[in-house]
C-alpha cells in the first residue's frame, strides 16, 4: 500500500511539473476532416486566438478519412501530454457503431475537454432541382423510392448521421454518396450530381447567399440566426428529425488534469472573446462551453443516440 501511495504521489508531482511548463512547444490540433469543413473552420478560429494566449503556435493538421476515425486514432495513440489535441464533431459518437475494428476505444482512450460550438446543418439542394420546400424533396423521394441520392462528408460523419436520422423520420429511401469532405460534397450538389446534402452552415452559407444552393431547412431545434426565414426540418413537416452538429475538443486519456484544465480554460476564454464570438456568429454557429465532466457525460448520451440511429438504419462502413 505504501508503494502504491508513493507511486501516486510521484505521478501527481510529475503531472504538476509538466503542467507548470505547459506549453513550451507548438500544439497540434488534429482535425479529422478536410480543410474548409465546419469542424476545420471552428478549429482554426479557436486556434488563432488560443495560440496568442498560450504563447505557442497551434498547428492545424487535417487527417480526414473513415468518418473521422483516422484522426481520432492518431490522437488516442499519442502521448497524453497536451500537445496533440483532437478537434472533432458529433460524428465522433457514431464511429464505434459502424467501424467494428477501431484501433481505439472512444470512451476509454479519449477524454473530452469541452465542446466548442454548435452549428446547424442546412439541407441544401441545387436550384436546378426546382424544389422549394422539404415537402417537395420528400414527395420526389417517395414518388421514386431509392432513386434520389444524398451527399455526406464521409461515412460516419455528422452530415451522414444527420441525413440518416432525417431519412428515418421522413420515411424515405435514398442512396448515400460519401465524399472525402464537405467542399467536395457541396461541389457535387451544386453541379446537380447529388440531390441533397445536410451541409454545415459554416461552409454552405456563402453558397446559399450567392444563389448557388437553395436552403430548404436547418437541422437544429430552432431556426438559425443566419437564415431566419429558413424553417427547421421539424417545422417543415418531419417530426423528430432535429439534429445538433457540435464541434468539440478532446485529448488522450491520461492527459494530466492540470494540462487538460489549462486547455479547457483557454478554450472557454477564447469562446468568450469578441473576436471568436463575432466570427462564429457570422457563420451561424454558437459557442457551446461545458465543464469536462459535463462534456464526457454528454458524449456518452450522444453515443447512445448515435447507436440507436445506426441500428435502425442498419448503418455499416462502406
Amino acid at each position: 500500500m505504501k508503494r502504491i501511495i508513493a507511486f501516486a504521489a510521484a505521478l501527481l508531482a510529475a503531472h504538476a511539473v509538466l503542467a507548470q511548463g505547459y506549453p513550451n512547444k507548438p500544439i497540434r490540433f488534429i482535425v479529422p476532416y478536410t480543410a474548409g469543413s465546419g469542424t476545420d473552420i471552428v478549429g482554426r478560429t479557436l486556434g488563432d486566438v488560443m495560440s496568442k494566449s498560450l504563447g505557442q503556435p497551434i498547428i492545424i493538421d487535417n487527417k480526414p478519412g473513415a468518418g473521422g476515425t483516422i484522426g481520432a486514432a492518431q490522437v488516442a495513440k499519442s502521448d497524453p501530454d497536451g500537445y496533440t489535441v483532437l478537434i472533432t464533431s458529433s460524428g465522433h459518437t457514431l464511429g464505434p457503431f459502424i467501424y467494428p475494428n477501431l484501433s481505439y476505444d472512444t470512451v476509454r482512450d479519449l477524454t473530452g475537454v469541452t465542446p466548442l460550438a454548435s452549428l446547424p446543418n442546412v439541407l441544401v439542394v441545387s436550384p436546378q432541382r426546382g424544389w422549394k420546400t422539404v415537402g417537395d424533396l420528400v414527395a420526389a423521394a417517395k414518388a421514386k423510392p431509392g432513386t434520389l441520392n444524398y451527399a455526406s462528408a464521409g461515412v460516419g460523419s455528422a452530415t451522414h448521421l444527420n441525413a440518416e436520422k432525417f431519412k428515418l423520420q421522413a420515411g424515405i429511401d435514398a442512396v448515400h454518396v460519401p465524399f472525402k469532405g464537405t467542399p467536395e460534397a457541396l461541389s457535387d450538389v451544386i453541379g446537380g450530381r447529388n440531390d441533397w446534402f445536410f451541409a454545415p452552415l459554416l461552409a454552405a452559407l456563402p453558397l446559399i447567399k450567392d444563389g448557388r444552393l437553395t436552403a430548404l431547412a436547418v437541422s437544429t431545434p430552432q431556426r438559425a440566426a443566419a437564415l431566419p426565414d429558413v424553417p427547421t426540418t421539424v417545422e417543415a413537416g418531419v417530426p423528430g428529425s432535429d439534429y445538433i452538429f457540435w464541434v468539440g475538443m478532446i485529448v488522450p486519456s491520461g492527459t494530466p488534469g492540470p494540462v487538460a484544465r489549462r486547455l479547457h480554460d483557454e478554450a472557454i476564454k477564447a469562446l468568450a472573446s469578441p473576436e471568436v464570438k463575432d466570427r462564429l456568429n457570422k457563420l451561424g454557429a454558437e459557442p457551446m462551453p461545458m465543464g469536462q465532466d459535463q462534456f464526457n457525460a454528454f458524449i456518452k448520451t450522444e453515443m447512445d443516440s448515435a447507436g440507436r440511429i445506426a441500428k435502425a438504419a442498419n448503418l455499416k462502413a462502406q
